[in-house]
């Protein structure tokens, strides 16, 4: 995948498996496919340096623009979650500038392929996506420790960056644009960040190429359960349809009248 030539070699062929643990031979091959393959979605940059194992916070990261991978992935097809880590180690990476960008993949095991894999960059991770787990029982070994689930269903497509699809890659030029697209949320608090990515929620969910403030306007009662504690819900609506146009994320079409551009 780091160039247009090796994006056809999706298997794992390369890789070698010898644990006894099924688990461990899939975090062998997944992130030695990762580490033959993968070009950086941020910057384009040819490779990803693995980091070593088991480190506490990601496993991959670009020599070239300092951006940090964690990987998951799992056999059959990429649901509306993905297990994760501790959830206190998590929430504390949430706030952290430089936490890691998510790579989900999904593989199939009798054919020793990759047939999807996405990247979430790490602008997209605000706390409502994190879902703690039941902590353990008092008789397992680790007795209060608790996990958590990344609710892939819950961030907005222009999160979701498609890198393989059934098996079929798209081209690099085009998960660039599409990261690119949205790397202006890297500026904005986590407050403030969480308005935002639910209007674009809104605004996949209307799936107009242009559509009107009224349209948006029909979501104001999902917002309003989403934030109950705001009564201005239609300004704040306005106020963050602006700030998506200022940062070209949407174009102002005419009065009250937007347009998606064609890489959000």
């Amino acid at each position: 995948m780091a160039d247009e030539d090796s994006w056809s070699n999706l298997g794992f062929a390369e890789e070698q498996a010898v644990f006894v643990s099924a688990s461990q031979n899939a975090r062998v091959l997944s992130e030695g496919w990762i580490a033959a393959h993968m070009f950086c979605p941020a910057c384009g940059a040819e490779r990803l340096k693995p980091f070593a194992n088991n480190s506490p916070v990601a496993d991959f990261g670009c020599v070239a623009c300092g951006e940090e991978f964690e990987l998951k992935a799992k056999n059959g097809r990429l649901g509306r979650k993905v297990v994760d880590g501790a959830y206190g180690a998590m929430t504390a990476r949430l706030k952290q500038p430089n936490s890691p960008s998510l790579l989900a993949m999904a593989y199939d095991k009798t054919r020793m392929r990759v047939s999807d894999l996405i990247v979430v960059p790490n602008h997209f991770f605000t706390q409502t996506i994190i879902e703690p787990r039941k902590p353990l029982g008092p008789h397992c070994r680790r007795a209060g420790w608790q996990g958590c689930n990344i609710l892939l269903g819950d961030i907005p497509e222009a999160g979701r960056i498609s890198l393989i699809r059934d098996g079929v890659q798209r081209a690099k030029a085009v998960v660039l644009s599409q990261w690119s697209a949205t790397r202006f949320l890297r500026d904005v608090s986590q407050s403030a960040r969480g308005w935002l990515l639910d209007v674009v929620k809104v605004v996949e969910e209307i799936n107009q190429t242009e559509f009107t403030l009224a349209d948006v306007y029909a979501y104001e009662e999902r917002l309003s359960a989403i934030y109950p504690g705001n009564n201005n819900v239609r300004p704040k609506i306005r106020q963050q349809l602006q700030v998506l146009r200022d940062q070209g994320f949407l174009e102002f079409a005419d009065r009250g009248l937007y347009r998606r551009r064609a890489n959000a």
